[in-house]
């Protein structure tokens, strides 16, 4: 047992780095979590998204564990000269022979290390033994080349041992994570995936808003692409700055329109965010002049929100609070 906590008191420096980084990391990623959740599941399960940010923490930690800490100053391993990779798959034979049972938390934490990730592939994607498998070695090969060239090539020289023998012991460990997950599994299944398809007409704020953040995505990559063609055509003509700059801003228009408008009066209220996320906009059927003066409202009241009045999201966010539903949704 002391053993044990001997070996692991050298990674708390690791762990800690890992949880500082977790915050950050995690509000980087929140909206394609969320997104990727109602995409797959179609709608949103606390304990999908608890173990998901568990697995940005796990994620973390592996990169923490594998590559910290980084060689500092003039002199030392990765500055003045390099590790030398071990590709040996039986030298862990020698090592026993050597060091005796000392070896055993090594390999034990380079097993136990990459469970954690057949389990993420096996119970949180769903995916399948193999494929799980094979991408637990290559992330580990990722790591090993990672170690056995000096974080490829940041540092002239290694300054961590790149070892076949990790390759195996990390690859076992994520059959082993998935042949976990799947003992789970019989036990307790995961929950049922909405159907294919399946379209919610009562969508809730927090889908509205990834919905509109992969909306706003699109906009800019249009905006982006056509508009700098289009910018590039003006400035060979000799046109002023001015006119490529109003050309550049109705295109950023169009594109708003085009998303938010144009696309989910042709698809039953569904963006191309919406689709990803199943949820349509049209909470209630509409038609004629009625369906009109929605659209009309909801263009308005996104578009001024995106482009001039960004503080009127919380004001939506308070109104949805209270009444359940977007203030166009009144007409």
């Amino acid at each position: 047992m002391n053993l044990i906590r001997r070996f692991l008191s050298g990674y708390t420096e690791n762990f800690l780095l890992a949880l500082t980084l977790w915050p950050l990391a995690s509000l980087l990623l929140t909206l394609p979590i969320l997104a990727r959740v109602y995409h797959r599941d179609g709608r949103l399960r606390a304990g999908t998204v608890v173990s998901t940010y568990l697995a940005v923490l796990y994620v973390l930690g592996l990169g923490c564990f594998t590559l910290w800490p980084l060689p500092s100053g003039e002199r030392g391993l990765g500055i003045t000269y390099g590790v030398a990779w071990q590709l040996d798959p039986l030298a862990f034979v020698g090592d026993f022979r050597r060091e005796g049972i000392s070896t055993i938390p090594q390999i034990a934490f380079n097993v136990v290390l990459f469970m954690p990730l057949g389990f993420i592939a096996g119970r949180l994607l769903r995916w399948g033994f193999w494929r799980s498998v094979v991408v637990g070695l290559l992330a580990s090969l990722c790591i090993e080349v990672a170690q056995g060239t000096g974080l490829f090539g940041i540092y002239p020289y290694a300054y961590r041992t790149a070892d076949v023998d990790d390759l195996i012991y990390n690859t076992s460990g994520a059959a082993l994570g998935w042949l976990c997950a799947a003992a789970l599994a019989r036990v307790l299944p995961p929950g049922a995936l909405a159907e294919e398809g399946e379209v919610t007409h009562e969508p809730g704020f927090i889908r509205r808003c990834v919905a509109f953040w992969l909306d706003t995505l699109l906009v800019t990559l249009l905006s982006l692409v056509v508009g700098g063609a289009i910018g590039l055509a003006l400035s060979l003509l000799g046109a002023p700055d001015g006119v490529r700059s109003h050309a550049m801003d109705l295109v950023l228009y169009a594109s708003f329109l085009w998303v938010e408008l144009v696309a989910p009066w042709r698809h039953a209220g569904s963006t191309p965010g919406g689709s990803f996320v199943r949820m349509s906009s049209e909470t209630q059927e509409r038609s004629g002049m009625r369906r009109a003066a929605f659209y009309a409202a909801r263009v308005v009241a996104l578009g001024a929100a995106y482009f001039f009045l960004p503080i009127l999201w919380p004001a939506f966010a308070l109104f949805y609070l209270f009444a359940r539903e977007m203030p166009y949704d009144l007409i």
